[in-house]
């Protein structure tokens, strides 16, 4: 399968099977494919696509971003959000949850968002965004701030790459 950058998949329940990590976003039953990713590849590995969790459940993700807010500027910090992001997929606002972000093979996608026939999509601005904060994100992760992103995606990684 052909794996577009900015655009959004579901992943098969086979990698939850085997990647048992409590911290996942999983797949919804009834038939219902819930949630979908959007995806960005890896700079480090060409095998390794990022995927982020979006969900429609702004209100809950809104009180949990302002929450972030105040903590900052009670440390006296100047506040900067980088785990959760606010956006339009398919005409309708949705949060991106960075912080749930985990790393994903080929092997692993089912298939492609389509609806209405048309593969969806975000603006470049938005994207952009979404893949700088993700990244920033990683990097933070990589240089040890381990409880920034909620799975745990050394052993994720690890299983994948065997």
């Amino acid at each position: 399968m052909q794996i577009d950058v900015g655009y959004f998949y579901f992943v098969k329940d086979d990698f939850f099977h085997i990647i048992n990590d409590p911290e996942l976003m999983r797949n919804k039953e009834n038939g219902i494919k819930r949630p979908c990713y959007f995806c960005f590849k890896s700079k480090e590995n060409d095998k390794i696509i990022w995927f982020i969790p979006v969900s429609t459940k702004v209100d809950k993700y809104k009180k949990i971003y302002e929450n972030k807010i105040q903590k900052q500027i009670k440390l006296g910090k100047n506040p900067s959000i980088d785990t959760i992001v606010f956006g339009y997929v398919a005409n309708t606002y949705s949060t991106f949850l960075i912080q749930n972000m985990f790393p994903v093979t080929e092997d692993y996608i089912e298939s492609q968002y389509i609806k209405n026939k048309v593969a969806i999509t975000l603006s470049n601005k938005l994207q952009n965004e979404i893949i700088s904060k993700a990244n920033k994100v990683l990097n933070l992760y990589n240089h040890g701030m381990k409880n920034i992103i909620f799975p745990n995606i050394d052993n994720i990684l690890k299983q994948l790459l065997k």
